[in-house]
């Protein structure tokens, strides 16, 4: 959440530096700013709202300098209005902050600053306690004066800074909060993700934790947290910029619905050998390994811990190893069972939530074995876990996620079926039928694309509820929570997710008849007892809309509308059945006119707790 971005060269920074906080709008935010260090100093602008609001402001304003820094806010301390957007400032304006995270001692040192120093604030935010506070340190010497301010600060930060007196240097810090550097030819940028400088560069450095950068536009200097001076490997992004584009499509989030078959494919094809066996290129997991595993945890958050709870079926049910799933934001705070007999999986599209950043750490404290599955090489998650398995679904800019959560479904698949084959827990018959439908998944995902305008003219029909409950039974339940996160993240109405045999202990006292029920029936064998719920809701007069699989005539029956999806083994079913439910998410949301990319108060990229 958040996002940074800065330039220092011999261009105008201005248009740089909006060009790269358009780039992370999908980030979330509600406001923004820059801070650009010219002839006339440092030049403040700052709007509530979107970056057009900022454009037609500094087109009234007009700001130039070679360096700046800019800002996309979501708000945490104090509401989104002009005086709590980024930059902010000292009291002379000389030194300019932009900052992403939480300062957890910022009362604290609010208060020590007003009373022992005199300082005034303007703002409710954390972030100004950091510009006073490298003001008042400030001696001629930025980078010391920043070094000197962060030893005070507690919390999860990435920091820029600029000073009026020294326009030739952006100053840095990262603290639990992604930082990257850009490297030009006679210029340099920094930014809280690579889309926003992927037009200029694809030479960067990753910030690690508790490093200090010092840029100016001919060199990057990386400091370690004794000030040490730090070589780094210069990392080449090779992601196709066109990929961060809508390309024709109204919005992100049906782009990267339409993309998942292609996704799926990749991540498929990358993970098998000539002989059609799963492979895990870097990972080592031999038989020995894990006949030593007693216990893997699945620790995630959102759509990532939805896709964990496919996971856990997946190993449980092909290699035969007990599997806890748990959120990662809780994790931390109930001692878990975790050491060196565990494999911890930890799954995130960014490799920067925080939550699930701090859980791998815990576990990684004691003892555990930590494999991460994300979507973003070189992220946080990547470089701190002892091995990747990347989902390869291309950027996903879209807050809601689409792509991102079927890949890691289907990498989740293949490491239990890995699992199974060193374990020798499924006869090769049965492995041979779940990778083979596996690897039909691309081609049922477009059959499934293919009956958009069935999904849409359903959507038009119910778009208008407020109250929405999503059931199902077995696999069936995992993908009701992510069908109403979907609902709920874009479209705002009121969607619940419940296993379906639970709605008799206390749940179905909410059903009426102005209640909506979406029935999730891709499980063939449990279709019997989804039935009978669906019977239990609709004595209660609640409409029904049921998922099933095409020729399911008992489902149908009962239902007063059907999603259908082509059939399939049931084990793979819920990478076919969340697409539909994708797509209704999104039509009703068009249809009410939400913002369904940047939906209100969300954030794509999660890294405060």
């Amino acid at each position: 959440m958040c996002g940074i971005a800065g330039y220092i060269g011999e261009e105008q920074a201005r248009e740089i530096i909006i060009d790269g906080l358009k780039r992370l709008e999908y980030r979330g935010y509600d406001s923004a700013g820059v801070a650009i260090a010219g002839d006339k100093g440092l030049q403040i602008r700052k709007a509530v709202g979107r970056i057009e609001n900022l454009e037609k402001l500094m087109a009234e304003e007009p700001v130039s300098g070679n360096l700046g820094i800019g800002h996309t806010r979501w708000a945490t301390h104090g509401e989104p209005t002009k005086v709590n957007a980024h930059p902010h400032t000292n009291e002379d304006g000389t030194i300019a902050v932009v900052h992403n995270g939480i300062i957890e001692n910022y009362a604290e040192l609010r208060t020590w600053l007003k009373d022992e120093h005199g300082v005034t604030f303007k703002s409710e935010t954390d972030t100004e306690v950091i510009a006073h506070l490298i003001g008042l340190m400030y001696k001629g010497d930025l980078l010391e004066a920043v070094f000197e301010a962060v030893s005070k600060l507690s919390g999860a930060y990435a920091i820029g800074v600029v000073c009026a007196d020294e326009p030739d240097r952006i100053v840095a810090v990262r603290n639990d909060a992604p930082l990257i550097v850009g490297l030009g030819e006679n210029c340099n940028f920094l930014a809280s993700d690579i889309p926003a400088m992927l037009k200029y560069c694809r030479s960067i450095y990753f910030i690690e934790n508790c490093e200090t950068v010092l840029i100016t536009k001919d060199e990057v200097t990386i400091f370690n947290a004794k000030r040490e001076k730090v070589k780094r490997d210069i990392y080449h992004v090779t992601m196709d910029a066109d990929a961060a584009e809508k390309g024709g499509h109204d919005h992100f989030m049906i782009k990267e619905i339409y993309e998942q078959p292609q996704g799926i494919l990749k991540t498929i094809e990358r993970r098998l050998d000539e002989n059609g066996r799963v492979k895990l290129d870097g990972i080592k997991l031999t038989r020995k390994e894990l006949s030593d595993i007693e216990r893997v945890y699945i620790v995630a958050c959102g759509t990532a811990y939805h896709a964990g709870l496919i996971g856990k079926y997946a190993i449980e049910r092909f290699a035969g190893i007990p599997v806890e799933v748990d959120i990662a934001s809780e994790f931390r705070y109930r001692n878990p069972f975790v050491n060196a007999k565990t494999l911890f999986i930890c799954i995130s599209q960014s490799g920067e939530t925080l939550d699930t950043l701090m859980a791998l750490r815990e576990a990684k404290k004691k003892g555990a074995r930590v494999l991460s599955i994300v979507n973003v090489v070189g992220s946080s998650v990547a470089r701190e876990s002892d091995d990747v398995f990347y989902t390869w679904a291309g950027p996903e800019i879209a807050v809601a996620s689409t792509k991102a959560f079927t890949t890691q479904m289907v990498c989740l698949y293949l490491l239990a079926l890995y699992m199974a084959a060193e374990n020798g827990t499924l006869e090769e018959g049965q492995f041979t039928r779940v990778m083979d439908e596996l690897k039909r998944t691309p081609e049922l995902i477009r059959e499934v694309l293919s009956r958009e305008n069935a999904i849409k003219k359903i959507a038009k029909r119910i778009y208008k509820n407020e109250n929405v409950f999503f059931i199902g039974r077995g696999l069936d339940a995992s993908i009701a929570f992510e069908g109403a996160l979907k609902l709920k993240e874009i479209s705002y109405i009121h969607a619940f997710a419940i296993a379906a045999g639970e709605l008799k202990h206390g749940t179905i006292a909410l059903l009426d008849m102005d209640t909506l029920v979406i029935t999730l029936a891709s499980q063939t064998a449990l279709n019997d007892k989804i039935v009978s719920n669906i019977k239990e809701v609709k004595a209660r007069g609640a409409e029904v809309i049921s998922l099933a699989k095409d020729g399911a005539v008992k489902i149908a029956d009962e239902s007063d509308d059907v999603i259908y999806i082509p059939e399939c083994i049931d084990e793979v079913a819920p990478i076919l059945a969340i697409v539909p439910l994708q797509l209704l998410a999104y039509h009703i949301a068009k249809l009410r006119g939400c913002d369904i990319d940047k939906p209100k108060n969300l954030a794509k990229s999660v890294t405060v707790e």
